[in-house]
């Protein structure tokens, strides 16, 4: 569409809808990248590689018309990455370890454009209330947390289990606006 105003390197459905909510009219190309850590690379160092190389990855295959928008979300927990889950036991492990306890989001986000790449990143606690092994198995048989990585969504009925949060609330859900309204700006960009 003539009208689109930047390439998002994401098939994620949330970042689709957060960009939608600011009014960002985007198309969708997905990077193919090696998203393991490094020897000895820290979550925050992690999270805004890949989102550079996922942008990257896209510019360098793109025609430099559009800016490239390219996001990355990782869970921390007493320096360990939440991932999704394999199965029910390793949700219920993931669940119970942050139950009663917070965790850090970190949420990059990287935006290629003519003149330069910009480069963002959002952190945030979340603070869980103690979760009962029954809610654990009734949250899993549900569904929600087969795909997620730390086992919950904060967009969805996950939020249950989160007795505040410092920080973006978007960022958590995987792109965090106000970081992303900036770098947007930086490129020509404006929201409003």
């Amino acid at each position: 569409m003539s009208d689109t105003q930047l390439i998002l390197a994401s098939a994620s459905p949330r970042r689709r809808e957060l960009l939608e909510q600011i009014g960002i009219r985007y198309q969708v190309q997905t990077a193919d990248i090696d998203e393991s850590p490094l020897p000895d690379e820290d979550p925050y160092a992690l999270v805004q590689r890949l989102a550079k190389e996922k942008a990257q990855a896209i510019w360098d295959l793109s025609d430099k018309r559009l800016p490239v928008l390219g996001a990355d979300t990782l869970g921390v927990l007493a320096g360990q990455l939440l991932v999704k889950p394999d199965d029910f036991l390793s949700a219920r492990q993931m669940l119970l370890s942050m139950s009663g306890r917070a965790h850090t989001i970190y949420s990059a986000v990287a935006l290629y454009h003519q003149k330069a790449c910009e480069l963002a990143v959002s952190e945030s606690k979340v603070w869980f209330r103690r979760i009962t092994e029954a809610e654990i198995e009734a949250y899993w048989q549900q569904g929600e947390p087969r795909d997620k990585a730390g086992a919950y969504a904060i967009q969805g009925i996950g939020a249950i289990f989160a007795e505040r949060l410092e920080g973006s609330y978007s960022g958590v859900m995987g792109l965090p606006l106000f970081e992303t309204a900036q770098l947007l700006a930086k490129a020509g960009i404006r929201v409003l």
